[in-house]
Order: C-alpha cells, then structure tokens, then sequence
C-alpha cells in the first residue's frame, strides 16, 4: 500500500441522509470534486500538508477514498467498492468516544460490540452472524496483516492486541464481501489498523488526558524524515486509570510503543514497523439488578449498577494450588490485558508491463492472561447459602452447624447477601508468524489477475485454573468469608481454606496447540466502461494439533457420582482440595484438518462520479480453534466447521448536501453447534447441529443543509431467527433442573433488531481558531441473552458529547463525555446460564453500562 493511499484513506461518512434527495442532485458534481486521476505518490507528498489541527467534521467523506482492507492490488475508490467498508481517521477515531478498541467498531453499522466488561474481552456481535460470545465472526489485522491465526479463543478476541493511540493514522472495517478471500478468509467482519509514518514535512504531537474517573494519560507522535526517501516515525501512550468501576487498585494502567520506518521507491514503498504493549485492564463480571419485566431494570440494594464492582483489595491476591504445576499466586490488578511485541513490514513494487508485487509480514508474541471473577449462582442469604436444601450453589450443611467469618476476623451475620464466584486464572502465551505475497499482471487493459499465497503458523501455550469458588459478601468491593462446620460425625470441616475458596478449581488443564493456515487465492478484477467486476477464490487448508493434559485418578472411586481426582493433603476434612484436578504429566491430542474453498463475485456500475450501485455474493467457512472444537473432539470427530452464504446490495451517493451509503443483505448459516453442559458448566453429550438465516439493512450517511451544520447518523436493521432445529435445546435451568427449550424462529441472541447513533454537529468559527460542540444519540433495541430466547436483555438509549476547540495551528483542546445521562442498558447476562437467568425477586446477574465518564484533553501539534 503506497504513502499516497494511506494518507488518504478518509473516514466513510457516519450519518444520516435522506434518499429521495439523490435522484434530484445525482448529476451535480461537488465543486471539491476529486480529480478522477489520482496523483502520483510523489505528487502527494507534495501536496500533502503539515499535520494541523482540523476537526473532523472539515474532512468531509468522499466516495474517492482510498480503501486497500478487501482490495486485490493497490485498493480501490469506495466509489466502485462493490460491498461494505468504513473508514474513519484518526479525529474520527477520537470523535466516535471508543471506550476501547472493540468499542470503536460501532461506527459500522451492523457491529455491536459489547464493551461492558472493560478494556478487552468484548463479545462483537455482527448482524446476521450467530455468535453469542466472544468474536469468532471478526479479525483484527495491522497494516493489513492479522495478529493471530484464529479469530478468538477461550478468554482471547484480537482486539485484545490492539490499543488505539495517536500512532493509529486510520481504520478501515470491512464486513463480509472479498474479506472471505484475503487477509485470513475472515468471512464476517475485519478491522485493519494502518500506522501513521514519517512524512516529507516532520509533524507530531503530544497531549495530556485527564478523566473523572481516576484518569491521567499521556500521548504523543512524531514523525520525520531521516534521509533522502527514508522516514520514521515514533509514538506511543502510557495512562493509569482507576476506573468508572473503582476496584480499589488502578483498573487500569500500562501503555504501548510503535515505530516505523519507511522507503519511498520510485515504483514503491517498503514499510517496517514494530511495536510493545504491555498494558493491564480490569475485566468486570457481571452485578446483580433488579429484573421486572422483559424492558424493566433498576438498581439492586446496595450496588449502583453504573459504578459498582466486586473487585477489591481484599480479594485481589490469590493463592490458587490447583494451577498446574504446583499453584500460582495471582493477582486481580493484572485484568485481562496483553504484553506483546509486534514486528512487521510491507513492500509493494511496480515493475514494466504490468506487473506488481505487494508482500506483507507480521511476527507477534506474548502473553494475553486473564486474571477476573467469572459469575457464579444468583446470591442469597448467608443463612439460606449455608443450610437451605437444593438452593442452586447451596451447602446444604447440617442445621446451625456452621461457622462463617470474614477473612481478617470478625463474624458474618446470617442475613447477610452472600455470593460465591470463581477466581479465575487464565495464562496465554501466544505466538503468531504470518505472510501475504502476492502477484498482480495486467493482462490487457481495464483487466488485472492477482495470485496470492497466504501463510500463518501460530501456537497457543495455556495453563487454566478454572472454577476456584470464593465465597464472598455480595456487595460492591467484596470481601471473603470463610466457612467450617461442625458435621455428622462429629468433626469439624472446613469448607473454605482461609482464602474463602470453596474448591481449588474444576478444570485446570495445560494444553499447547499448534496450527499452520496455507491458502491459494486468485482474483481477476476487470473494468469495462462504468462497470467494475471482481471475481476472486480461495481454497484454505488448516493443520492443527491441540494438546490437553489427562487427569489424575479421573475416576469415581468410591461410587457416590463425583469424579474424585485428588484430595491435595490427604485430609478429607478440608473439603476446598479433596477433588481437585491435576495434570498427570500426559496429554490427550486431537489432530484436525480441513480444507475449505470460499468465493466471492461483484459488480460495481458508476451512474456519476458521485453515484453507483453493487451487487455481490460470497461464501465462507468459520474453522474450529483450540478451544472451540477442537479441544473435547477426538481426532476425526470434530464438529463440523460453520458456512455462511451471503448475498448484498449496495447504493453509494455523494454530493454537497448529502452523503448515503445503504445496503441490504440475506445471510443464511449451515453448520452451528450447540453444546448441552450440566450443572457445573462442563461439557455433556454431543453437540447439536442448528442454522440461522438473516436479512438486514446498514446504513450510513451524513447531511450537510448548511454550511458547517451535519447531522450523521449509522443504523442497521435486522430481522434474523435460528433454523433448521424442530427439537428442543437440553439445559440445566437455574435452579438445578433438567429443561428443554425449543429454539426454532427465535431471534439472533445478544443482537438488537434496530440500532442507530445519531450524531448532530455545528462548527463555530473565529479569528483565533473554531469550536465544534456535537452529540451523539444511541438507541438499541431489544435483545435476548442466549439461544432460547427466555433472558430479555431489554433495551436501553445513550447520549455522549464532545467538543473539540482548535486554537491557532498548534493547539486543540477536546472535551467529551459517555453516557452523560447515567443509562441503565444491559448488554449480557450471566453467560453460565442458559434461559432464564433471574430468580427470587427478579435478581439477575447482569452486565450494565458504565456511568458517565468525562475526560479533557490539552494537545500540542506541529
């Protein structure tokens, strides 16, 4: 991708427009209409300004925009993009108020990323695809390169990798289309990252953040020329946070580091870059609201569901025997973040008659741990957790045998809410080498063929301790309790050690994967007149072997329907080890191979230079990964991988007044599994086969009746339900009883059939610089937990602002806030339980909205 292209991959308008306007202006041409040939990338390093201070609603969208995200060779117009994209720059980036990076991905329509539970660790929802949970329809990739071999893993989503920062210089978000070709055959959705480099005229910044919250951050970038045709660039952030929820430690703190240097050639560019995160986030369960119909919320005694959290000083250190390999001691302040090193470069080349060659590597490693409370059973008194029979995460101990006390001393009423929640300790080591070449032939005018050979080995090295039950005070900044009692036979027990934990875990395995992706693809673009045809394949074949340690004495052997594993210290009076899972030193391995071919076919017709129309059709395959079918599968019995067939239209409309960009789309599923689990979560019998089918409809515009004045807005509709499955779904209900829910014709889980963000901005201007105050409005509908349909989510509506003031050509000041107005939404619920999540009283566990947050930025460029 050149510096030319780069530069001027602007922002797809994100806003509102109104359709009947384009046949009326669909002749005119904009007075800033692009040239239609586009400069060399000599010629826009000559034009190309110095970096100043601009706000974003100056960089108006414009269907000449660059895009390389889904692109054979070079990119292409989003005029004649036959299929969906959004791009935003980097003051686009900052005017969406990401919360985190998966948060930004709400500027596409039909992506809603769930970004209640921090920084990292969102699920990211796709309209039409069937997730549910964490990201296994959408690929992160840097400078066109992707960060891991598979889309998620347990505990793992590739936006977990990414920080945004002021090295971003913009994002292209690609959904479905020619993405099931390229890059990693992603077939739902694809974020690509490009850097920011160094430039002809040195430029940079630096700006310093406080927020509300706790909130101090420091950002900056330069770049600069280093010699004739060489450039570099620098920057990076650091900030420390204590978070809208306060865990009583910073919830978080770290930073990132990137450099680039780049050769311009007179037919190309080399490009390298690396770059270190280390960067830990607090990752939030899900608190207890009050649930009083299928759209009625409101707040539990006690937790204000807007700040509070479980997290506290006091159970923020952990001893965990059971991890594998003697114990770990763990700490809650680690979160759920990344400590990576990325290393990676581009060259692209243009030779005589036709030929060209683009080539893009990426080297990554590090660790991606989790370290979080993950929800157990609703809560109850201590009195009913300790003797109450068959209360789901009862004791169920002899009458008024039992002792219970805080850790650090004191004794806990028997009317206290009590709660217990596992301690979970995730470690991850991954490693991901990755390389796209490829090469392009014009075999006669208007007409080009690109070969590519796509190449990524990665590996996955884990030791989970899972399970770790702390019982604890359910309030906001928990605090331990432990438990004896008196038994039968006359002994006392513990039933916590002096931690508050329960058990010393249920599933601590250690398990390595490897796997290499090898895939051919071949692309044939062809321009004839006003129409651009594209028709590309891809055949993929993924090796992979998962690793997972066998358990010690994985028997019942004394007959009473509990697996016995080991008893730690050989005391069965301390009954928080005596059935704790431990690696025996042997590993059960399951190999898996597939082979998949995917395609895709479009057509683009250009009315004007500011007008056009699509069509395309694809299909794509979701393989398996480490932990989601391969792992628990013998080799040769894995399930089989998901397919989606998708079909699109487009319409793309620019002129003075008005900015559309519209498509409408039919997704139809083949291959989804669902797994029965029992009581505890594991894993029972085989998994079910089901389907989806979805149609929809995204849009994006901007309208502009004055000058300085625009109103944008992003929407999508979808109408999409489970197929292909007349039975019932097996459960476990939240009681404890065995259950079965019909799933046919309910509606997507966790997706909203309507979402919109409706954004309204006005532009000052002054002899000293200009102020633009705007508002973003958010509505989304009503959406469901799981499957079955039975948890109501509701929905809820946002109102965030900003106001960015550039004063002079050196500085900018930024004023923005997120959900201003205190919203109680929620996204999910307690992902344990299936069905109906809520019991007496209309309890439920439940992820909310953070409350407002403001923050104010003081930048300096040059």
């Amino acid at each position: 991708m050149s510096r030319f292209n780069r530069r001027y991959a602007l922002s797809a308008a994100i806003a509102a427009a109104l359709l009947p306007l384009c046949a009326q202006a669909q002749t005119q041409t904009p007075p800033d209409a692009a040239p239609t040939q586009e400069p060399t990338p000599q010629q826009a390093q000559a034009q190309a300004p110095a970096q100043t201070p601009q706000p974003a609603a100056e960089k108006a969208t414009t269907l000449d925009t660059v895009v390389v995200t889904g692109s054979a060779s070079g990119g292409v117009k989003k005029l004649e993009a036959s299929y969906n994209i959004v791009t935003a720059n980097a003051e686009e980036i900052k005017q969406a108020n990401p919360k985190s990076t998966a948060d930004l991905l709400k500027i596409s329509p039909g992506l809603w990323p769930e970004s209640t539970g921090g920084q990292t660790g969102a699920n990211i929802e796709i309209a039409g695809f069937p997730g549910g949970g964490d990201a296994p329809y959408f690929s992160t990739l840097l400078m066109g390169s992707p960060v891991y071999g598979m889309p998620t893993l347990s505990f793992f989503e590739t936006t977990t990798l990414i920080r945004l920062d002021d090295t971003i210089e913009s994002v292209e978000i690609l959904q479905g289309g020619p993405s099931v070709v390229f890059a990693d055959g992603q077939m739902g959705a694809t974020a690509n990252f490009l850097l920011k480099t160094g430039s002809e005229i040195p430029t940079g910044s630096v700006g310093v953040t406080w927020g509300d919250e706790g909130l101090w951050r420091l950002d900056a970038f330069s770049g600069f020329k280093i010699a004739e045709d060489w450039y570099g660039s620098i920057g990076g952030f650091w900030r420390s946070s204590d978070g809208v929820r306060d865990p009583e430690f910073k919830a978080d703190e770290g930073g990132q580091l990137t450099a680039t240097l780049s050769h311009d050639f007179d037919r190309g560019n080399l490009t390298l870059y690396a770059r270190y995160l280390n960067d830990k986030n607090q990752f939030i369960t899900p608190i207890p609201v009050i649930q009083r119909g299928e759209d009625d919320f409101s707040a539990y005694p006690g937790f204000d569901p807007l700040t509070s959290t479980y997290n506290s000083k006091a159970i923020q250190h952990v001893r965990l025997p059971g991890y594998p390999g003697g114990g770990i001691d763990a700490d809650l302040a680690d979160g759920r973040g990344a400590k990576f090193v990325f290393i990676g470069g581009n060259f692209d080349y243009e030779f005589d008659n036709g030929w060209s060659i683009s080539d893009k590597f990426l080297y990554d490693e590090g660790d991606a741990d989790t370290n979080a409370l993950f929800s157990g059973n609703n809560p109850a008194s201590l009195n009913d957790m300790l003797y109450t029979p068959d209360l789901a995460g009862g004791l169920e101990l002899p009458a008024g045998s039992a002792t219970a006390n805080f850790v650090g001393g004191g004794a806990v009423p028997l009317d206290q809410s009590v709660i217990h929640q596992g301690w979970w300790h995730i470690h991850k080591r991954l490693k991901s080498i990755n390389n796209d070449f490829r090469l392009s032939k014009e075999l006669f005018e208007g007409n080009t063929l690109t070969i590519g050979v796509y190449v990524n080995h990665y590996t996955m090295n884990d030791k989970w301790a899972l399970g770790n039950q702390m019982m604890m005070t359910n309030t906001p900044n928990a605090r331990p309790i432990t438990v004896s009692y008196v038994g039968t036979d006359g002994n006392v027990h513990q039933a916590t050690d002096s931690q508050g934990l329960l058990d010393y875990g249920t599933f601590n395995i250690a398990q390595h994967g490897s796997a290499t992706n090898t895939a051919f693809y071949l692309s044939d673009s062809w321009r004839i007149g006003k129409w651009l045809l594209d028709l590309s394949g891809r055949i993929e074949n993924m090796d992979a072997t998962n690793n997972v340690c066998n358990f010690q004495n994985n028997v019942d052997a004394d007959g009473d329907g509990v697996t016995d594993f080991v008893d730690l210290d050989g005391n069965p009076l301390t009954e928080y080890d005596n059935h704790v899972p431990v690696c025996d030193g042997t590993f059960a391995k399951t190999g898996y191979k597939k082979t998949h071919p995917s395609w895709t076919a479009g057509a683009n017709y250009s009315f004007t230079d500011r007008m056009s129309a699509y069509g395309r059709v694809n299909t794509g395959g979701h393989f398996l990964d480490f932990d989601n079918g391969i792992r628990g599968s013998t080799t040769a019995n894995t399930p089989p991988m998901h397919r989606v067939r998708n079909y699109e239209i487009g319409f793309k409309y620019q002129s003075d007044l008005l900015y559309a960009d519209i498509s409408a789309y039919r997704r139809k599923f083949t291959g989804l599994p669902f797994q029965p689990t029992d009581g505890a979560g594991t894993p029972v019998g085989t998994p079910l086969i089901y389907g989806s089918d979805s149609w929809g409809v995204n849009f994006i515009g901007a309208l502009t009746p004055v000058e300085n004045l625009r109103f944008e807005l992003v929407a999508n509709y979808l109408d999409g339900e489970y197929t292909d499955f007349d039975a019932c779904f097996p459960y476990v209900d939240i009681n404890g009883n065995n259950a079965c829910q019909p799933i046919e014709g309910q509606q997507l889980q966790r997706q909203p059939k309507l979402r919109y963000m409706f954004t309204p901005s006005y532009k000052f201007v002054f002899g000293w610089g200009d102020i633009r105050p705007y508002v973003t409005y958010t509505s989304v509908g009503n959406h469901t937990q799981d499957q079955s349909g039975l948890q109501q989510l509701g929905s809820y509506h946002t109102l965030d602002f900003g106001v960015t003031a550039n004063v002079g050509v050196h500085w900018q000041f930024n004023l923005r806030g997120t959900n201003v107005t205190n919203e109680l939404g929620l996204t999910e619920s307690n992902s344990r339980i299936f069905g109906t999540a809520s019991s007496a009283g209309g309890v439920l566990l439940a992820r909310p909205l953070e409350g407002r947050e403001i923050n104010l930025q003081a930048k300096y460029l040059w």
